[in-house]
């Protein structure tokens, strides 16, 4: 395939900018596999969390798909009215970041009072969605496992039982699957050892939640996010620059 040399302080953006033209162009067709990350940034003249980034873009605009261990492929059936100019197509890695520390506060105060409320119904929805989780996990199906996350974190705020914070996790619904969608292909780009490590530690957070253990629920799920945001941070550097601290 034809490919640009890029040497810019958005570097990410050009070339998600390329591959979709690529795919657009039919130069990468519906089905076809990508090369790998080593292989495009060697091939563009960029870091791999460049390619990261742009191919997470990409991804979340429906264009291709991450299968963990096995590649990016370019979407069968492509999207029929694809958005386009960089702002569209890429998130901004600070809001992420700021949406992240919105959510450590949020969500470890949400998961305190579901520990202290929490019914029998509130437990069975957590453990359906980790029922999904795990499910995703062993199938390589990274949408079902990211649908799966959001469901868990919005079990969670029903269980607080404050009208307010559930209607506040709603309206967060959105960013809420953004960042749990870029910070999952992330890290299995970075680390596939660690999916089942993501498994674990929502499993830790459910059990101090049936626990009752208030304490540790608020903790568990604040140190969980820390993670996440260790992971996004890590991964949406680009060569020229890092995320402000």
């Amino acid at each position: 395939m034809r490919t640009i040399k890029v040497e810019n302080q958005k570097g990410h953006e050009i070339v998600g900018e390329h591959l979709l033209q690529q795919i657009r162009e039919g130069h990468l067709k519906p089905g076809q596999k990508l090369p790998s990350v080593v292989e495009l940034a060697a091939a563009y003249g960029v870091g791999r969390s460049t390619i990261r980034e742009a191919v997470s873009a990409l991804k979340a605009m429906g264009w291709v798909d991450v299968r963990q261990g096995g590649g990016t492929y370019v979407k069968t059936v492509l999207p029929s009215e694809p958005r386009s100019g960089a702002d569209l197509l890429f998130q901004g890695a600070e809001s992420l970041i700021e949406l992240l520390e919105v959510r450590k506060v949020l969500e470890s105060g949400t998961a305190s009072l579901a520990a202290e409320r929490r019914t029998e119904q509130d437990l069975d929805r957590m453990r359906e969605a980790l029922s999904q989780m795990e499910h995703g996990l062993k199938v390589n199906d990274t949408g079902e496992g990211e649908r799966a996350d959001v469901a868990f974190h919005m079990a969670i705020a029903a269980a607080s039982g404050n009208s307010l914070l559930i209607q506040l996790m709603e309206s967060l619904s959105d960013r809420l699957t953004d960042t749990i969608q870029k910070s999952r292909e992330l890290w299995f780009y970075k680390e596939q050892s660690t999916a089942a490590r993501l498994l674990t530690e929502h499993q830790m957070i459910f059990d101090a939640i049936e626990r009752q253990d208030n304490e540790q629920a608020g903790a568990r799920i604040a140190a969980h996010l820390t993670k996440v945001e260790q992971v996004l941070r890590s991964g949406l550097e680009s060569e020229s620059g890092s995320l402000p601290e």
